[in-house]
């Protein structure tokens, strides 16, 4: 099969298109022929070296998939079967025409689903949806601001948020970002290169500031909205794509009752060294189906910003690392 394989950490130029044997199949492992991987900020970390989830080379990134199941090991267990249409998360190994996934982690699909927008739920979705519902614990009427506000971790949590009954105002860097926020359920959305966004904020809230914020950008973002956040708001922090990772002041979390949640999205699938209890790992099952649920009734649409062929998986990442993406950059590995 064909892979893009990192044989050392460096940019990505030290990534090459080879071909290379199929990954054997696990005990409770499941065989996927990927007809759509997603590719991510987190990937541009992992080809570094520098993302918590650190690869082995020679590694293969990607960790948002989606296909047709081809092989079940012995132990697999589920109602998975040979032919399903499915999704998966995996630590990597995205990047290539095969890849074998342990069972807890695949997910049967809605046929109406596309395999290119199918990408968006193992991680972006998964990420929105967990940290709003289940660490933030939003309610309805509350207002969240959203950093990131185009791109797909933006977007979904934009989707999501609206969905479960919030205010949005995303933060976005141009006009067509704003456009996309707003078409996909922002009420307001702040171009923070034309002005200030802490004092957006602070206007469209009438000085009040925002209930929750959905942060997975970092750096100045993350400083500036804890200067416009309501009395016992909770600011989630999802990533660093700015490239600094903030230093928060204990005083404005003391005197306004802020939490700062952090969210890997990592630990619920068990990618890490410490890993979610099987009871959690049910629930996550279940956050799929609420998930697609969303998408059946049309309150969460995923944007695709451009489909590529494996091989140009370069031109992707170089994608990413522009900042000018809308929504998700996919391979589409040929079969």
């Amino acid at each position: 099969m064909h892979a893009v394989i990192g044989h050392d950490f460096g940019g990505i130029d030290s990534l090459k298109l080879e071909t290379t044997s199929p990954p054997a199949i696990t005990p409770s492992g499941v065989r996927i022929a990927i007809h759509a991987a997603g590719i991510s900020f987190a990937n541009l970390l992992v080809i570094k070296g520098e993302h918590q989830n650190k690869a082995i080379p020679p590694f293969t990134p990607g960790t948002e998939i989606a296909g047709v199941v081809t092989e079940l090991g012995p132990e697999a267990g589920g109602n998975l079967r040979v032919g399903d249409r499915v999704c998966a998360g995996l630590p990597s190994g995205g990047f290539a025409e095969e890849a074998v996934v342990e069972g807890n982690n695949v997910f049967r699909i809605p046929d109406s689903l596309p395999f290119t927008k199918a990408t968006h739920f193992p991680t972006i979705y998964a990420t929105a949806y967990c940290a709003l519902q289940w660490r933030a614990q939003i309610e309805l009427g509350e207002t969240l601001l959203v950093h990131g506000g185009a791109g797909a971790s933006g977007l979904a949590a934009v989707e999501v948020g609206a969905a479960l009954g919030a205010r949005v105002i995303a933060t976005v860097g141009s006009a067509e970002k704003a456009a996309a926020a707003l078409a996909h359920g922002a009420a307001h959305a702040i171009n923070y290169r034309g002005q200030t966004f802490k004092d957006e904020v602070l206007r469209l809230t009438e000085g009040r500031g925002v209930d929750v914020v959905f942060d997975p950008v970092g750096g100045d973002m993350f400083d500036q909205s804890l200067r416009c956040v309501a009395p016992l708001a909770r600011v989630l922090t999802i990533g660093y794509a700015s490239g600094r990772i903030p230093q928060i002041p204990a005083n404005l979390i003391l005197v306004k009752n802020i939490s700062i949640i952090g969210l890997y999205w990592g630990f619920y699938m068990a990618w890490g060294k410490t890993q979610a209890s099987p009871a959690l790992r049910a629930r996550v099952r279940d956050m799929f189906d609420e998930m697609f649920t969303l998408f059946r009734e049309g309150k969460v649409q995923p944007v695709i910003d451009c489909e590529l062929p494996l091989a140009d998986f370069a031109q992707g990442l170089r994608r990413i690392e522009s900042g000018k993406v809308i929504g998700k950059v996919v391979l589409v590995p040929e079969h």
